[in-house]
């Protein structure tokens, strides 16, 4: 499992991160504080405080989750 933290700023932000979610068949979770959401789900998402950093978690191999954050790398926070 990989995890990393994202930050989405915006309308277009949230559905660029969920098209990305919905275009890989391994599971994909969002945790926010006690909160955990799938993040192919646009409602979820949107139910959650977007103000702060929201950690995302791929279930899947290493490389899985390594094309993915290429795929997102635009929304990771800066370490």
């Amino acid at each position: 499992m990989k995890k990393f933290s994202v930050q989405l700023h915006s309308i277009n932000d949230v559905k660029r991160f969920v098209n990305a979610a919905c275009n890989n068949p391994f599971d994909i979770d969002i945790v926010s504080g006690r909160y955990i959401v799938d993040a192919k789900s646009i409602m979820g998402i949107f139910s959650l405080d977007l103000s702060k950093p929201i950690e995302v978690e791929i279930h899947g191999t290493d490389s899985d989750g390594e094309s993915f954050y290429e795929e997102i790398k635009d929304f990771a926070e800066r370490a």
